[in-house]
């Protein structure tokens, strides 16, 4: 579903990711993880059509994000970090407005709406504003929307920040019944070394732009004779805090740059 060769992505002097490579089977859970700066969200955005690679090839369900950007955005859902929903509107409208963006016939739009409403227990709560709803809620209407034009392949980048366990747990319930009901292949960043540990069949470690492990979590906890994922996690990166600043004011640099174009 996801294929990626010698993937790599330059900001100034700052070499972001670093020849990287990776596949991502149809239907299959997969966590993309590292410390921060590692270069996870870059490689997300490029996956997801808004970077362009420095080098490397990219096939996203055989289209390239790259030349095919409205085929590969029609394949994709994304859930990024930071809020995207409008507070001033129902839960009911920002899903309805989503759906019209990418073309959704009315009376399907509808049917899709209810159905991923229904899921993440939000149906009650459909015409209410979503700047009223709790920091959970919201993370589970940007699903539901990410979800709403029917993907194949849904992107989560770190969806269960902030929240509290109780909402991190019914979240990630809900995803892997999406999962195994429609076979939606899921790309998923976190922090949560338990979450990915729980949910994904399939996981790969980034650190310094370069995947430094990638196998199952039980081969990775053998490979770093280590019990748990967080162990094998510091064991392949260390426990250097580290500071992504000099990447955040690269990316920062390159984005004006392509805004004055």
């Amino acid at each position: 579903m996801i294929h990626v060769a010698n993937l790599t992505k330059k900001f100034g002097e700052n070499l972001a990711v670093n020849d990287v490579s990776f596949h991502v089977q149809k239907g299959e859970i997969f966590a993309f993880l590292g410390p921060n700066g590692a270069g996870k969200t870059t490689t997300i955005k490029m996956l997801t059509t808004l970077l362009t690679p420095t080098g490397g090839q990219i096939q996203v369900n055989g289209f390239d994000p790259l030349r095919q950007q409205m085929q590969v955005r029609k394949q994709i859902g994304i859930v990024f970090q930071d809020p995207s929903l409008d507070g001033e509107l129902t839960a009911f409208e920002n899903l309805d407005l989503h759906g019209v963006l990418y073309h959704v016939p009315r009376k399907q739009r509808r049917e899709r709406m209810e159905m991923v409403l229904k899921l993440f227990d939000l149906w009650e709560r459909r015409n209410e504003l979503v700047k009223k709803f709790s920091g959970g809620m919201k993370r589970r209407l940007e699903i539901a929307r990410g979800l709403l034009h029917a993907p194949l392949i849904l992107f989560l980048d770190e969806p269960t920040l902030g929240l509290d366990p109780q909402s991190r747990n019914q979240l990630w319930k809900q995803v892997k019944h999406l999962n195994e009901s429609e076979g939606v292949t899921v790309f998923l960043t976190t922090h949560y070394m338990d979450e990915a540990e729980r949910v994904a069949q399939r996981i790969a470690v980034i650190d310094h732009g370069k995947i430094v492990a990638l196998g199952s979590p039980a081969e990775l906890k053998t490979r770093t004779n280590t019990d748990s994922l967080e162990e094998a996690f510091l064991a392949l990166t260390g426990s250097t805090i580290r500071d992504e600043s000099a990447t955040s004011v690269d990316q920062m640099r390159q984005f004006g740059k392509m805004w004055r174009r």
